[in-house]
């Protein structure tokens, strides 16, 4: 394992993936990744769908126009969607549980990129998370938030570039945009 200070470096959105399948100790995993995450009040109303599927895929990546079109090509992809009526924090519970499967996916050397479906739309307009709901038979209160690709990826990515944190963005106390983290304390750009 990485030191998490590397891992999450290491992370970055991967859309290009081999054809090699995961084994099924990966998958376990990063599902565990995904079981064990916090959720408000422990209330653990994630729900996860693998998708392996050839066919499948292909109709999840026209759930919309753009930014999903990768899912056709991916191995595996894993739609998180959460039971609305066990927590009204459940668009953060399965945002959580989604990273933490994207960082476990990393640490074990695969690629992983996170397809946004909550609040958007197919390319006729219609509603994305109803759209993965009917391909996938997804019940209400169930909601789709996202659908996390994995894979072997088909090229290393650059680590993130340090040099290129928004220092400005961090406020010690208060927000003041005078006295933000890059302009005080002596921390590094």
């Amino acid at each position: 394992m990485k030191s998490f200070s590397e891992l999450i470096k290491a992370r970055r959105s991967t859309r290009r993936f081999t054809e090699e399948l995961l084994t099924p100790e990966a998958v376990e995993l990063i599902l565990k990744a995904g079981l064990m995450s916090p959720s408000s009040k422990r209330s653990t109303p994630w729900q996860f769908i693998v998708v392996e599927d050839k066919e499948i895929l292909l109709k999840l990546s026209e759930a919309k126009p753009q930014g999903a079109a990768f899912l056709r090509n991916c191995p595996l992809a894993i739609v998180v969607a959460a039971d609305v009526s066990q927590s009204e924090a459940w668009v953060e519970d399965a945002a959580i549980a989604s990273i933490l499967m994207q960082l476990q996916a990393e640490d074990l050397g695969l690629g992983s990129c996170w397809c946004q479906i909550r609040g958007r739309q197919t390319a006729d307009g219609a509603d994305s998370a109803r759209y993965v709901c009917d391909v996938l038979h997804i019940p209400y209160p169930v909601e789709v938030l996202s659908i996390i690709a994995v894979g072997y990826k088909a090229k290393e990515n650059t680590p993130f570039d340090a040099s290129l944190l928004r220092w400005e963005a961090v406020h010690i106390g208060k927000y003041d945009s005078e006295g933000s983290l890059s302009a005080c304390h002596g921390f590094k750009k």
